[in-house]
């Protein structure tokens, strides 16, 4: 059973065509031009999944008492170095007298140690607190500015979301509030 060139055996469909001398030297030279570009495509494609994210430099952090989470920090625990005195300084009542809104908070880098917030709605670093209504918890915490426009969203930092009771993996919309 051959494949036959040209129509297909019904007389009106394009069949297979017969790998002929032609046809031989067309599939060399694709498979040439193929391997010479196949380089420059896949170099574009890692290119565009590389995830482009902005890392503030340590000089630029704002000075913390909390240690930074060590190099070979792996989970949860590990990357929030807040202390047990830290947590509970922020889940003491008061403090946020002067609401500032609600905003979504997503998950900010958890290399950065604390127990803060940048968010939108303050222009200077500043004393504050943050309320989930979700869980009801209220913490206290340092409200920094994100340099973005108003309604873009905030971070949360890997403590705070913690001592909210949000999910980590979430987007909870909060209640900020300054001292």
């Amino acid at each position: 059973m051959g494949l036959k060139l040209g129509l297909h055996e019904s007389g009106n469909k394009p069949g297979p065509r017969l790998p002929g001398r032609a046809g031989r030297t067309r599939l060399r030279r694709m498979n040439r031009y193929l391997w010479l570009t196949l380089p420059l495509i896949l170099s574009s494609c890692t290119a565009a999944m590389t995830p482009q994210t902005a890392v503030m430099p340590r000089a630029e952090m704002p000075k913390s008492d909390v240690p930074p989470p060590p190099e070979t920090a792996r989970t949860v625990a590990e990357y929030d170095t807040t202390s047990s005195e830290q947590r509970a300084k922020a889940k003491a009542g008061g403090g946020g007298a002067t609401s500032l809104g609600r905003t979504i908070a997503s998950l900010g880098s958890p290399s950065v140690p604390g127990i803060w917030m940048k968010t939108p709605l303050v222009s200077s670093i500043q004393q504050g607190a943050v309320l989930y209504p979700q869980t009801g918890e209220r913490v206290r915490l340092e409200l920094r500015p994100a340099g973005t426009e108003a309604g873009a969203g905030s971070q949360l930092s890997l403590a705070a979301m913690r001592l909210l009771g949000a999910p980590l993996t979430g987007l909870p919309e909060v209640e900020v509030f300054a001292d």
